[in-house]
């Protein structure tokens, strides 16, 4: 057999796995769900090997996703890490086998501290499926090695089952995307959530003038914030225009008397815009599709709800 008939063979045996615990996916992986949903504490998942590996894995996306968990390997456990267990916590013990020494030892330990024990096993008629208070079925026909024995399809559908689990608890518990971001501050997963709520100014900090504003006052508000804008507004505070530095130099080219000459006369009218809740990186897109340093936040009734710089979005090394 080909190298690329090999890969296809393997993804095949492990997606058909995937597609038959599908069809046995019955009422215990909702009692499991709800036992996690419901826990006053942690969950500590524990495997020995290669269920380990995946163990530490589910650990990590349900951390993530607002169910605070910790891996806790079973041979330490064992020589007294075990008590880092208290009775608010679940446990979720990962076993193609069910008979692994080191994960059964942990059952009295388990059962004396008084916590509800998970398990997803590859064998429903194993030891510890059978003491579990509840038991997710990861039996597979095969592994997808040559030899059926390495850990493969067993380790695949275990991870894509504690990935149906963390979605099941993250939709159960309404986690956001603010939510998300909030556990994701860095790295681009962080960048991409950012909405422009997150980093436009507000309140006094705002450059906003009058209609009927002298120059010579609009140049003082545009010297104070520190922004080289103005927004002007009307009587409702309804966004009518704006006035950037490079107005300025212009009417200044022209020996226009700022003293004389109003905002009304001089702004752009309907500048460019945002709404707070839309991602970051779409007002990056506006400011450098137009070439401009600043954008006018509003809400939907034309309001000034803030002003986005591009120094703003340069301090979230998004570009």
């Amino acid at each position: 057999m080909g190298i690329v008939e090999t890969g296809k063979k393997v993804l095949e045996i492990e997606a058909r796995a995937i597609q038959n615990a599908i069809l046995k996916l019955d009422n215990q992986f909702e009692k499991a769900v709800n036992i996690l949903f419901n826990t006053k504490g942690r969950i500590v998942i524990t495997g020995m090997g290669k269920s380990g590996i995946v163990g530490k894995k589910i650990t990590a996306t349900l951390t993530s996703t607002g169910t605070p968990s910790i891996f806790l390997h079973p041979s330490e456990a064992l020589h007294g890490d075990i008590g880092i267990i208290n009775s608010d916590d679940v446990v979720l013990a990962l076993s193609t086998s069910g008979e692994t020494i080191e994960v059964i030892r942990l059952i009295n330990h388990i059962k004396r501290i008084g916590v509800k024990l998970i398990s997803m096993v590859g064998t429903p008629a194993s030891t510890l499926a059978l003491e579990s208070d509840v038991f997710i079925d990861c039996s597979i026909e095969k592994e997808a090695c040559p030899i059926g024995l390495v850990p493969t399809t067993s380790t695949t559908l275990t991870l894509a089952m504690g990935d149906a689990i963390s979605i099941a608890l993250m939709q159960k518990k309404g986690f956001s995307e603010e939510n998300f971001r909030f556990y994701h501050p860095g790295g681009s997963i962080g960048k991409k959530l950012l909405k422009v709520k997150h980093l436009m100014h507000h309140g006094n900090e705002l450059p906003i003038v009058k209609l009927d504003f002298r120059m010579r006052d609009v140049l003082a508000v545009i010297d104070k914030k520190h922004f080289g804008v103005a927004i002007v507004v009307d009587d409702r505070d309804e966004i009518q225009g704006i006035i950037t530095d490079g107005d300025l130099r212009r009417l200044m080219l022209k020996e226009i008397d700022f003293s004389s000459t109003n905002a009304e006369q001089v702004m752009t009218r309907n500048p460019l815009s945002i709404e707070e809740n839309q991602l970051a990186v779409e007002a990056l897109k506006i400011l450098e599709d137009h070439l401009i340093t600043s954008l006018v936040v509003k809400d939907d009734k034309n309001q000034v709800k803030g002003l986005l710089h591009l120094h703003d979005l340069w301090r979230t090394e998004m570009i």
